[in-house]
């Protein structure tokens, strides 16, 4: 690929397969791959094990102060791990607990000005991939390529249900979908920052496509995305 690297945003919807592609990419293109929800999570995690009050403003703010957040590379796992405090946090941040609680605390302004300025910090540099709910039209709106996944909502639950139940017999089908409903009512309808399709965003529905087959698309995408700025 060319040496000239881009910033590559990746938004849509809960079991899209976004952080998915997304790392594929990054391994591809030797770029760095940016988890934005894994960082909604962790902050997530934090508030719950606090029990911080999400609509008291004062206790968010004490709680926001107190949090830091970091990516440190697994090379088991070939990908980074995020880390709450000095402590990895990917082993609880797929729970059901915190993913039934992440959009209402993403929600929160504060929680995204302060996620928000890590992530920016963090492009500066370009050569990074980054998937989430705004990145293409609020964290980097310049972006050289962006992206807005989608699927049919009943593979988005068989998705993410067969991804759950790895670890967890007792989940159902009804949980699964009733989470991803109210995710995308809240992600899409709330205040700040609103999950929305960016006006230069390509719209991927790869309800019936492979990853495979999907990769290889967004290479191409850019190739030309690379090609275009060397010009």
């Amino acid at each position: 690929m060319s040496a000239h690297k881009i910033i590559i945003a990746i938004d849509g919807y809960s079991s899209c397969g976004k952080s998915t592609l997304a790392k594929a990419l990054a391994v591809k293109l030797g770029y760095n791959y940016i988890d934005s929800g894994a960082m909604y999570r962790a902050i997530t995690l934090y508030f719950l094990r606090n029990n911080v009050a999400m609509t008291n403003h004062a206790e968010v703010i004490e709680a926001i102060s107190n949090i830091n957040l970091s990516f440190v590379f697994n090379e088991h796992r070939q990908a980074s791990d995020i880390y709450l405090n000095d402590e990895n946090a990917e082993p609880y941040i797929r729970d059901m607990l915190v993913s039934d609680r992440v959009s209402e605390v993403a929600a929160i302004k504060e929680v995204r000005t302060f996620a928000v300025a890590q992530q920016q910090q963090m492009g500066k540099k370009k050569g990074i991939v980054m998937d989430g709910r705004d990145i293409g039209t609020t964290v980097f709106p310049d972006a050289e390529l962006k992206l807005f996944m989608t699927a049919d909502p009943e593979v988005r639950v068989m998705r993410r249900f067969k991804e759950l139940y790895e670890t967890n017999h007792a989940i159902t089908i009804e949980e699964v979908r009733h989470n991803l409903e109210l995710r995308d009512y809240i992600d899409t309808t709330r205040e700040e920052s609103p999950l929305r399709k960016a006006e230069d965003a390509t719209l991927l529905d790869n309800s019936l496509m492979s990853r495979e087959e999907q990769l290889e698309m967004v290479l191409e995408m850019v190739k030309d995305c690379a090609t275009n700025k060397k010009q």
